[in-house]
């Protein structure tokens, strides 16, 4: 009886599986597809793998120019997360008042509140940045940047406060007792241990910046700014849909992030178990 229920516990674990990666074969198998084929059986192979639509898709996206400004989004927030929310994490623990206690317990609140009740506020308190202070917060890579850091902050933060609980405070007053400054102990001594959290950070941060839509559609107008998300929105016309362009660019979106995450996968469990527990 062991061995059976393991079977169809196995099956319906690959049947699981099946299902949940359906939608990735459905989008590689049409992306080689013309019209024709796609419309006659989306789920069948395609009579020939050309990459022709995939060329169209790429000059349809511009995507040289897309890929360069979501990797110039994506990388410059990540960076900025893990120095701001490092940091903070690391006085919000050493410092451990009433104070401190509630800025923490304010970015953990913080992450309770959806985006789309903040979106429309958002837009209009940056255009009054922009309108009275003359800082360009809307339509430029570095206001869409700055909001990534404000809404990334919070989860980093509190992944970075639980971590940082488990670093021994000995070795930080060792080092003041050698003369390090608050600055030294922090590069020199804190940081270079929170690697397992500063990996799980950025590939959170990477993932959810990467193919985000939403903010950077209403942030950002020029066709010359568009991230790769916003790209492939050329494809969804009034009246007509290139599903064939459309499946072909939503690969070429993905293939990035895939690449990205299975080459950094094994430190995620690792370091949101550290980060969490502890």
């Amino acid at each position: 009886m062991k061995k059976i229920g393991r079977f169809l516990l196995g099956l319906f674990v690959l049947v699981l599986g099946l299902v949940y990666l359906s939608p990735i074969y459905i989008m590689l198998v049409n992306s080689f597809k013309n019209r024709a084929e796609l419309y006659k059986n989306t789920l069948a192979l395609p009579s020939s793998f050309d990459f022709k639509y995939y060329l169209d898709a790429m000059d349809k996206m511009d995507f040289l120019q897309s890929f360069f400004n979501s990797l110039l989004i994506t990388v410059v927030s990540c960076l900025l997360i893990v120095l701001f929310s490092s940091m903070t994490a690391w006085m919000l623990v050493r410092t451990n008042d009433k104070l401190s206690k509630f800025i923490f317990m304010t970015f953990v609140a913080t992450m309770l509140i959806p985006f789309q009740t903040l979106m429309m506020p958002l837009m209009q308190f940056m255009g009054k940045i922009r309108d009275v202070l003359g800082i360009p917060m809307l339509n430029t890579h570095g206001g869409l940047i700055f909001m990534y850091i404000g809404f990334g902050a919070s989860m980093a933060v509190f992944l970075y406060h639980g971590f940082i609980k488990s670093i021994p405070v000995s070795l930080e007053e060792a080092a003041l007792l050698d003369g390090c400054s608050k600055f030294g102990i922090f590069w020199r001594i804190v940081f270079p241990l929170l690697k397992p959290i500063t990996v799980t950070v950025i590939i959170l941060d990477v993932i959810w910046i990467w193919n985000d839509y939403l903010l950077p559609s209403l942030v950002l107008s020029d066709r010359a700014l568009r991230t790769i998300p916003l790209s492939t929105a050329s494809f969804f016309g009034q009246f007509t849909i290139q599903w064939n362009l459309a499946m072909a660019g939503l690969t070429l979106t993905i293939i990035p992030v895939v690449i990205f995450y299975a080459a950094a996968q094994k430190h995620i469990i690792k370091g949101v178990a550290s980060g969490s527990v502890k």
